[in-house]
């Protein structure tokens, strides 16, 4: 007996051990898929190859060169001097590279962005660089707070008509040169040179023309050949064939060389304009407008400012800041987030891989946050740029390391070539990036499939042109409405027959409780003679205690009367909640069928 109890303690003990170890690889596995999903640089490092780092190497040297001419023209929408478009375009290659969960996605400033950020920063850095810290603090707190879902209530009709908008705001703003409150400028920036502008789009448009014969002819040729060039060039781009392995050399090499110009165009329409702007002006001629002189070097990496001193020795407060930033501190990180969520999602279903939306709010959040040490305005993912970088095949997100050093090594030594960079030339990379973005065909594609959701459409549309956030706000309160008059008016399939049977399409939410009450009322009660009524639930999935209530009275109403009102098809989470409330006369039966066949047989109704 002893040596079977001591076996048995022996065993005992050793599962006890196994059972320890198992927990413990299980925490510690555990532990591992978690590092994995914070850090999803983790999950690729390891199995990272040499092709897959020739692949990488060529798609972020063609995106640092798109970039680069980019994200100089989108500081000048931006009402910003263009090296805060530089600033802005490293930090988030980097840290998306070891946060990010797309491949594919490039953050940097974007045209919607820069375009939001100009009606709030009034041209003013150190507005835009607090704006940065706000909105990556916001998008951060969003992430950890797992809130990303709050983004599936802006809809898909009002992003397009805010996209809409604000390509033709954008692309129109570039025939001219806005003023600004702190300054005046006294040159042309950029296609036609109007000066003394105002920024209200209807008055941009009416200025425009009535200032036309004002137009400088030498950045109006400049800009319309930049247009013209880049259209060709894209176009070349679009019609060439796949190389065939049978092709000649001579073949593959032309097709790559024209590869190579279709992608990089914005670069080298870019240095081709700035060559010309630069021998007119070692000849003397003062012919086009050039961007000027520009910081030189690597932003410093400093702590965002909380203060500003004017030029008169005046501070301005965070607070007062603040109150100036205004709405801005929720259209920023909101649109900001969809933006590049919206582009995740899109190049992930392309190429086959999913996204964590709350790991790319996190990544994004963060990006601002540390691009605002290094003087970056808000950035997000931009669908041009990760278009270029899917299409050239990347592997990695080790691609956006290639496209930050471009960008840096651009910062520290090329910055007095961008003196001579004409205006024109930047503000046709800028059209040519934003036309893509008006999608005429959304209209009738949205009066094919449901001709309602063009009211939310439009709204944001037409008043974009207006404010940009007042746009936003519209679309999103128009969707909201609709969103709620359909629960609160819910479809209902009344049948008559002797008894009123009221079938319910959808939940059964308090804000349509009186309605379909007032439904029930009218044709059950108010009749003559009264008749009973059943309440088909099988689509209802929740219940709250307005809704009890509203019951409690109808069945009360119906008691009065001398007849009945039966549930049929409540599920058990349903009906568990009106059993709790202890409705007196509550009837349900499992089918419309069983109702009737109830009712029939109750004298009451003979």
């Amino acid at each position: 007996m002893g040596d079977k109890a001591e076996s048995e303690v022996l065993m005992d003990t050793s599962w006890r051990v196994v059972g320890s170890t198992q927990d413990r690889l299980r925490a510690w596995w555990c532990s591992c898929c978690t590092l994995k999903k914070r850090l999803p640089i983790l999950g690729w490092l390891p199995r990272y190859s040499l092709g897959w780092l020739q692949m990488d190497l060529i798609a972020g040297m063609t995106v640092g060169l798109t970039a680069v001419p980019q994200v100089l023209a989108y500081a000048e929408v931006a009402g910003l001097p263009v090296q805060y478009g530089l600033y802005s375009a490293f930090m988030g290659c980097f840290i998306y590279c070891i946060f990010g969960t797309s491949k594919d996605v490039t953050l940097g400033p974007t045209a919607i962005m820069s375009l939001l950020c100009a009606s709030y920063i009034d041209g003013d850095p150190v507005y835009a660089v607090l704006l940065t810290f706000l909105s990556g603090v916001i998008q951060l707190s969003m992430a950890i707070l797992q809130l990303g879902f709050l983004l599936d209530f802006i809809s898909f009709p009002v992003i397009k008509g805010f996209t809409c908008a604000a390509a033709i705001t954008i692309g129109f703003g570039q025939v001219k040169r806005e003023d600004s409150q702190h300054r005046v400028l006294s040159s042309l920036q950029n296609i036609l040179g109007l000066q003394h502008i105002p920024q209200q789009f209807f008055l941009q448009v009416y200025y425009t023309f009535h200032n036309i014969c004002q137009t400088r002819v030498g950045d109006l040729v400049l800009g319309g050949v930049s247009l013209v060039l880049l259209v060709l060039l894209k176009l070349m781009k679009e019609d060439l064939r796949p190389n065939e392995a049978d092709a000649p050399i001579c073949v593959r090499v032309s097709r790559g060389i024209v590869w190579f110009f279709g992608t990089a165009r914005n670069a080298l329409v870019v240095i081709a304009a700035s060559c010309v702007a630069y021998a007119c002006d070692v000849s003397g001629y003062e012919v086009f407008t050039v961007t000027g002189k520009t910081s030189q070097g690597l932003p410093p990496f400093s702590a965002p400012p909380f203060t500003e001193t004017t030029w008169n020795g005046t501070v301005i407060p965070f607070d007062e800041i603040t109150q100036d930033l205004g709405s801005g501190l929720v259209v920023i990180p909101l649109i900001g987030l969809l933006e590049s969520i919206a582009i995740a999602k899109a190049f992930g279903s392309q190429n086959d891989y999913r996204i964590d939306a709350n790991q790319e709010l996190f990544a994004i959040g963060l990006t601002n946050i540390m691009g605002s040490f290094v003087s970056a305005y808000p950035v997000t993912g931009s669908f041009g740029r990760t278009a270029v970088n899917s299409q050239t095949g990347v592997c990695t997100p080790a691609g956006g390391v290639v496209t930050g050093v471009i960008v840096l090594l651009s910062l520290a030594y090329l910055m007095p070539l961008f003196y001579y960079i004409p205006k024109a030339a930047l503000a046709a990379v800028i059209i040519c990036a934003v036309a893509p973005m008006v999608d005429c065909s959304v209209i009738i594609k949205l009066w094919r499939v449901k001709k309602l959701d063009l009211l939310p459409f439009l709204v944001t549309f037409l008043l974009s042109f207006w404010e940009v956030q007042y746009g936003i706000v519209g679309g999103i309160a128009v969707s909201g409405f609709m969103l709620l008059y359909n629960i609160a008016r819910p479809k209902l399939k009344v049948s008559d027959d002797d008894v009123l049977v009221v079938a319910l399409d959808n939940g059964l939410n308090f804000p349509a409780s009186e309605y379909i009450s007032n439904v029930l009322y009218t044709e059950a009660l108010l009749v003559s003679p009264p008749r009973s009524a059943i309440l088909d639930c099988h689509h209802v999935n929740n219940i709250d205690y307005t809704v009890v209530n509203e019951i409690r009275d109808l069945l009360r109403q119906f008691d009065l009367r001398g007849v009945c009102l039966v549930f049929s098809g409540l599920s058990i989470a349903v009906l568990e909640v009106l059993l709790a409330a202890e409705l007196p006369g509550l009837r349900h039966m499992d089918s419309v069928d069983a109702a009737l066949q109830s009712l029939s047989g109750n004298k009451a109704f003979n």
